[in-house]
Parts: C-alpha cells; structure tokens; sequence
C-alpha cells in the first residue's frame, strides 16, 4: 500500500504542473482586445471630418517667401524660399520641410534645426510673400474664376464680385468650405429667401478657400461632406444621376 501511493503521487503532481502551464501557456498567448478595439476606433476616429478651429493660423505654402533673423547671431540672417517639395535649405543647417506649418511651428523647427550649432538660439520668421487669401466662385454666374479675398464678405456678396447669377442658375448655392486637407464641409444656401430677406442672416461669410457653385435649374442633390479636391461641377452632375 505505502508503494502504490509513492507511484501515485508523483502522477497526480505531474498531472498538476502540465495543467497549470497549459494554462498560463494559453493566457499568454491570447491577443488582447483592448488594443485591437483602440486601433480600430483611433482609426475610424482619424478618417472623419475635423471642423477647423475659428481663427487658424495661416500655413505656409509653397513658394513662400520667409525671412529668418536671428538677433544674437545676426550673420546666420538669411532670405529662404519654400521649394515645390515643402522643404527650405537652411544655411549650415541643410533642408527642413515646414510647408503646412504656422509660422510659431516654423520658427520652433528652425531653432531644433540650428540646437546643434548655436546655442539656444533665437528664432524669427518675417513672411515677406505669401499666397494671398482668395475664393472661387463657378457654375451659373456671369464670370466664374477665382477671386481675392481681401475683406469680410457673403456668398450673395461674392456672387455680385462674380458677375452675378446667370439665367440659366437655379437660385440657390453650394458653398464648399474646407475643414481640412481631405474634406470639404458642404452648406447649401437658399438665394431666394436671401435675396427676399427672409433668411438674409444664413448668407455666410467667406473664408480663405472656399468655393461657390451655383447650379443650373435640375441640380438638387448634394452631400454634407465630400472629398476636398473634388470638382464641384461633375460632383453635383454625377450625384443627381445616383
């Protein structure tokens, strides 16, 4: 009796240890879902629409033209010119991509790109040429193109600059404001109540960028975000087939 329980308990303990690291084999094995389920909503999160703030820094373009001082070593002073590329070269400091930056982001690069040669130095960017503001009005009016925007006006307002609606127009305008590199928020605006002043507060403000398009009389249908880029036109063309 006392040799069978000295076979048997070697067994059962065997049996106890294979189990166990099966276990922990398999609990460590297992994928975690917090992190696919944060992966997945951090992405849907980034391909949606993203209002932009109220009053945005304007973003360097390329082409401009920004001169950089330096006050406690003005002999690193320099005139640079943004490349087609996005990049600047920088005096001993070689090539920076800044296009899409605000002039504060700009000045914070160019001072991490000269940490290595000067020290702590100071940092400022004059815009000497720049994209002026501007907005595009197309479809039904008297002289579609592209206009400077040099003050405060309404979609009626910029209309009128553009000679005014066409006989052939529906009255009524898409305004195309962009949110952001990809999108396009997308207001359609009543020109009759407008004009009637039964809306005449819904006439919105123009920023920098953005694009009317007045419609001949069958274009009804749009939506509330498309793709920036796209040519309003062939869109709302394209969209009412659909």
């Amino acid at each position: 009796m006392h040799s069978l329980r000295l076979i048997v308990l070697p067994i059962i303990y065997g049996a106890l240890v294979l189990a166990t690291a099966a276990v922990s084999g398999q609990e460590a094995t297992t994928p975690s879902p917090t992190v696919d389920t944060v992966t997945s909503n951090s992405s849907s999160r980034d391909v949606q629409p993203h209002l932009e703030e109220r009053y945005p820094r304007y973003a360097i373009q390329r082409e401009d033209v920004l001169s950089i001082s330096f006050p406690l070593s003005p002999e690193m002073n320099q005139t640079v010119t943004v490349e087609p590329d996005g990049f600047v070269t920088l005096r001993s400091a070689g090539s920076l991509h800044i296009q899409g930056l605000t002039v504060p982001q700009a000045s914070k690069a160019i001072k991490t790109a000269y940490a290595g040669i000067l020290r702590d130095p100071i940092v400022d960017i004059d815009l000497e040429d720049f994209q002026k503001p501007f907005f595009t009005v197309n479809g039904q009016v008297g002289r579609p193109g592209q206009y400077e925007l040099r003050s405060d006006i309404t979609v009626t307002e910029a209309i009128a600059v553009a000679g005014g609606l066409a006989p052939t127009s529906k009255m009524q305008a898409f305004l195309f404001h962009r949110v952001n590199s990809q999108w396009y928020h997308v207001e359609k605006l009543n020109l009759k109540e407008v004009f009637n002043g039964k809306k005449a507060n819904e006439d919105a403000i123009l920023s920098p960028g953005d694009m009317i398009f007045v419609p001949e009389n069958n274009i009804t249908r749009f939506r509330k975000y498309v793709p920036y880029g796209v040519n309003a036109g062939s869109y709302l063309t394209e969209n009412q087939t659909n």
